[in-house]
């Protein structure tokens, strides 16, 4: 780590993005902090991932990205690494909540699919990167699509629907801007009308069809596959312009919201400062977004506007997704808030993926404005 990278990250990185990254986290510290049962340590599990989510930022910052982009096999290493971490969390994993999502390691949980998704990024960006110019051959969509595929299933059967619609919304994402032709959309577009349906019919389990049905009119069942999302929206909504303060959500405090410090943070944040404490958060991802986007379009080379791309995608589908599932719009998946919700490996995850973001727009010339 010599003085000239460190001298170069303080001339040259995004501090408008690192300061809005910032004060994501002290929110989401906060959130945590407001809506953990008050028996837990959660809230300093989180100060500690932070503060390693943090170094990894720094040190990822100061790697020249080019070594992901000019080492091909290491990066197939690394995706083999993550297929074999979810292989090996379906076999062993322990059991929680009804799903074997995370490896327990000293009191701590590691969730190998947040893994799997920096790692797809990168995969997916080298290669679309060298086949550019022949991008229009369907034997890419093919390829590029078995690797997403394998890792989506692995993580679907956990079972984690949320996060397999992340890790497509991922491949999509760099597909649809790398050239695909048109027919090729019409033919994966028919393909997924006829997987969805086949997942229907024997892959999606009783309970999952319960909740995508649910959330349609979740007054059908309120005391079963609609009770979250109607505790989210009375959440929500109870929170009017203001709020009811930091520490008084009687949704969250009283139990009436379940995870509210992860799943449900958003509802549980906007009953605790209203729809402006919302609308400043919302400002804020728009913020977070407008700048990656901004780094991906001053990028030098092919490898790095599709590794932004693709790590906005995963970023903006948790976004998203977790908002659209507090507000009662989709079917309650178990998505987190990222850089807010609480979640170790999330959030660690995401810190090193930003890293490599900044480190691309230090590399990069010309510079970023």
């Amino acid at each position: 780590m010599s003085y000239d990278r460190v001298r170069q990250f303080l001339y040259h990185a995004d501090w408008l993005l690192i300061t809005v990254t910032l004060v994501l986290i002290a929110i989401g510290l906060t959130a945590v902090w407001s809506f953990s049962p008050p028996t837990s340590n959660l809230f300093v599990k989180q100060i500690i991932w932070v503060l390693l989510g943090l170094a990894a930022f720094f040190v990822f910052s100061l790697v020249d990205y080019r070594i992901f982009r000019n080492h091909g096999l290491f990066l197939m290493w690394l995706y083999i690494v993550g297929v074999l971490m979810l292989g090996l969390l379906l076999a062993v994993g322990p059991i929680t909540r009804g799903v074997r999502g995370w490896f327990e390691l000293g009191g701590a949980g590691i969730q190998p699919v947040e893994v799997m998704k920096l790692i797809l990024v990168l995969v997916l960006a080298k290669y679309f990167s060298r086949r550019h110019i022949e991008i229009s051959r369907m034997r890419h969509l093919v390829i590029s699509g078995l690797y997403v595929g394998l890792a989506s299933l692995l993580v679907f059967l956990q079972p984690d629907l949320g996060s397999a619609l992340i890790l497509g919304a991922i491949w999509l994402a760099i597909l649809f801007f790398s050239g695909i032709q048109r027919r090729h959309v019409a033919i994966f577009l028919v393909l997924v009308i006829i997987l969805a349906a086949v997942s229907w019919t024997w892959l999606l389990l009783p309970y999952q069809k319960t909740r995508i049905t649910g959330f349609l009119d979740p007054y059908r069942d309120p005391r079963g596959a609609g009770y979250n999302t109607i505790q989210a929206m009375i959440a929500a909504g109870s929170g009017n312009i203001w709020g009811k303060g930091i520490g008084y959500g009687t949704q969250s405090h009283l139990n009436f919201l379940p995870e509210a410090e992860t799943d449900f943070i958003f509802s549980a944040f906007t009953e605790e400062t209203g729809i402006i404490g919302a609308v400043i958060l919302l400002g804020l991802f728009g913020v977070f977004f407008w700048r990656i986007l901004k780094i991906g379009i001053h990028a030098e080379d092919n490898f790095s506007k599709l590794y932004v791309l693709g790590l906005a995608a995963s970023l903006f589908a948790a976004f998203f997704i977790h908002i659209a599932i507090n507000l009662g719009l989709l079917p309650v998946t178990g998505i987190g808030l990222p850089l807010i919700s609480y979640g170790g490996s999330s959030l660690l995850m995401t810190l090193i993926g930003l890293g490599i973001l900044q480190s691309i727009r230090i590399n990069s010339r010309p510079e970023v404005g």
